[in-house]
């Protein structure tokens, strides 16, 4: 195991020095879902709830929270990012329950890399759909939130098994 980079000698935190690392182009691929009952389901998929478009307004939260991460995750280096993309997949699980499947690609030409806001993007992406829809459904459950994949840096590539 690698020794901790996010302290300093007197072992209080810091943010690493990313200066002399090389520019790359870096993906990230973040996964997270969201289980509603039937009746949040229909709302959704038949755009009627009064608050709007529930998957565009996530989808828009999303491409939002991927651009704020360095502003809520302390160490995170701002960044700059060239593209979001969020997905979306229904999967019915039993009756009356449905779960939306939620992937967020986020990419950029840097020296450090972008989990940290495709996994941002996925958790705020849920989120939102929670908030539009908790008239409706406070029993929706979100999760697991997790990196499916990552290119670039010196540390390689990472895909989940």
């Amino acid at each position: 195991m690698g020794e901790f980079t996010h302290f300093n000698e007197q072992g209080r935190a810091k943010m690493v020095d990313i200066t002399d690392k090389q520019v790359t182009d870096r993906k990230a691929l973040a996964c997270s879902s969201i289980k509603v009952n039937e009746e949040t389901y229909q709302k959704i998929i038949q755009h009627d709830f009064a608050k709007g478009d529930v998957l565009a307004v996530a989808q828009v939260a999303g491409v939002m929270a991927a651009k704020q991460t360095a502003n809520i995750i302390p160490m995170c280096h701002p960044i700059p990012i060239s593209g979001v993309n969020i997905s979306f997949e229904w999967d019915t699980l039993e009756e009356n329950e449905y779960e939306l499947h939620i992937q967020v690609e986020v990419k950029t030409k840097g020296s450090t890399g972008v989990e940290m806001e495709a996994l941002t993007s996925a958790s705020a992406t849920a989120l939102t759909v929670y908030d539009m829809c908790k008239s409706v459904d406070k029993g929706m459950v979100i999760g697991p939130t997790y990196l499916m994949e990552k290119t670039g840096g010196k540390n390689g590539d990472f895909k989940r098994g």
